[in-house]
């Protein structure tokens, strides 16, 4: 009763984690979820406050125009000016999207063709090649390795392949490798996008989390506007997830190109949601930064749990989420499956991720500073049992 494009595609990751982990739970088995990026902490209240407001309007319960609400786009290129210095035209330059994920997903059926190459970082964020494969399109992955500080080598990519290739998929700050790039990398990449006339999509959702110096966007690259396109979110850093707002910002054509597909499959976001997100961009953003400093408190005693039991991380330089790899001994899935089964801890295997990932694991901070202390307690615990039970077979 399915395609088979449908039937082919595997099971998502966190779906499979999610069946083992509310079975453990009906058994009344306290589960530590250190899998999905999802913000504990709550919507900054004025946010809430201006979406309430918005509910007492008639005229806001109407469709809003396929590309966005006015208010919304204006404070998308308001908000670049005063955090990057990116000038932008609302109507031209600024495309509002149910979540950049959304945006993310339809972006290949507005610029490739069936058997294009899609340039894909690995790990990576899932969305990336499945988007790809539902249009036709073809992934090439570019391995990101701690050697090269988790960014791709363009110099290796094959000459036939950058042939083929329409597409490149970026992120930093990067999930899952919590690296970071500066503006001089993405003067690079758009040198190698106008030499080899593919377009760039850098999926900037994590832009406000950073823990060393603030992250660049790929708009502050020269000629930038040119190839590339940048999608942002308000999910992590106005901890806004279920909101499912977000934006796409850059060159006309490929937004353009991007509404086309959009207006034959929406009708954009709810009005009062574009509201409080206009909101957010253009107000205080102490409440952004205040998450950020629990984060890297977070983040912090987390890497100082993990090290002292032996399990070697570094620090994370954006988002919230630590890459570490898995003790000797294990894959990805193993070590995963025994945090889930053992431990009762949730992390994501980095396999997941693609091929790149295997022999990493994923932790999201997003539970307390003493939950996840726990989860380093009962990792230990179970550690030292397996050491236990290996030495001392029955």
């Amino acid at each position: 009763m399915t395609s088979n494009r449908v039937a082919n595609i595997p099971q998502y990751v966190f779906a499979k984690i999610n069946q083992k982990k509310e079975a453990l739970k009906r058994s009344g088995i306290d589960i530590i979820d250190l899998g999905m990026g999802d913000p504990d902490l709550p919507t900054p209240k004025p946010i809430t406050n201006k979406l309430i407001n918005e509910l007492n309007h008639p005229d806001n319960f109407k469709y809003s125009t396929f590309s966005g609400c006015t208010e919304f786009k204006e404070a998308v290129a308001s908000f670049y000016k005063t955090q990057y210095n990116v000038d932008l035209h609302p109507e031209t330059e600024v495309l509002a999207l149910i979540g950049s994920k959304e945006g993310i997903a339809h972006l290949p059926f507005a610029v490739i063709d069936k058997n294009d190459y899609v340039l894909t970082p690995d790990p990576c964020y899932g969305i990336y090649r499945m988007a790809t494969y539902l249009a036709g399109g073809q992934n090439y992955d570019m391995p990101l390795t701690k050697d090269c500080h988790f960014k791709p080598d363009l110099s290796v990519i094959p000459e036939e392949i950058k042939q083929k290739a329409k597409l490149m998929y970026l992120n930093y700050p990067g999930n899952p490798t919590a690296a970071t790039v500066n503006v001089s990398f993405f003067n690079k990449v758009i040198d190698f996008a106008q030499a080899n006339n593919i377009l760039i999509a850098h999926d900037f959702a994590y832009n406000m989390i950073t823990f060393d110096e603030s992250a660049p966007s790929l708009l502050q690259a020269d000629n930038a506007k040119n190839m590339a396109v940048e999608f942002g979110s308000l999910s992590k850093s106005y901890n806004m997830t279920g909101w499912r707002i977000g934006y796409v910002v850059g060159n006309p054509e490929i937004i353009r190109s991007l509404s086309v597909v959009k207006s034959n499959m929406d009708t954009s976001q709810f009005l009062p949601i574009q509201k409080a997100a206009a909101y957010a961009l253009t107000h205080d953003q102490k409440a952004v930064y205040d998450n950020v400093e629990i984060y890297r408190k977070r983040s912090r005693a987390m890497v100082e749990g993990l090290n002292a039991i032996g399990m070697k991380a570094d620090p994370p330089k954006g988002s919230f989420y630590i890459w570490a790899p898995v003790p000797d001994g294990y894959t990805s899935e193993e070590f995963a499956e025994g945090m889930l089964e053992h431990a009762g801890v949730v992390v994501t295997p980095g396999s997941a991720f693609g091929a790149s990932g295997e022999g990493y694991f994923r932790i999201s901070l997003t539970v307390p500073t003493e939950r996840l202390q726990l989860a380093v307690e009962r990792m230990n615990d179970h550690f030292k049992m397996k050491t236990v039970t290996a030495s001392n077979p029955e």
